[in-house]
């Protein structure tokens, strides 16, 4: 995992922590460690289908979910793929700004996750 820290970045700052704030949104980051579909999120969470495509809108615009492509739903429609772009983040308060500090997913360990739950 790669590691970057954030200081200083306000408005990252402030969108991350925005978007972490509502509700559902640690539950859709911990279920999108596999690629899921925002009608898989719901399901899987329990929560109204638009409800779930708020939460990821707020979550890709924050940098902590990305949408990795498209695959056909069981209803023959295209539906949009997401998963989480990292696997913990540390805010720390003790400065003016909050700083964040967050260990991205590589992309060898989305690709073992992936053949393990295929």
């Amino acid at each position: 995992m790669s590691q970057s820290r954030t200081n200083g970045n306000e408005s990252e700052s402030t969108a991350v922590l925005a978007a972490l704030g509502n509700k559902y949104s640690a539950e859709i980051l911990c279920a999108a460690g596999t690629p899921k579909s925002a009608q898989t999120l719901s399901e899987d969470i329990e929560i109204p289908i638009a409800t779930c495509y708020r939460r990821i809108e707020e979550l890709v615009d924050a940098g902590l979910l990305t949408c990795e492509g498209r695959q056909l739903s069981t209803e023959g429609r295209r539906t949009n793929i997401y998963r989480r772009t990292l696997d913990e983040i540390e805010v720390n308060f003790s400065s003016e700004q909050p700083a964040l500090s967050r260990k991205n997913r590589t992309e060898a360990k989305n690709r073992l996750q992936d053949q393990l739950h295929e």
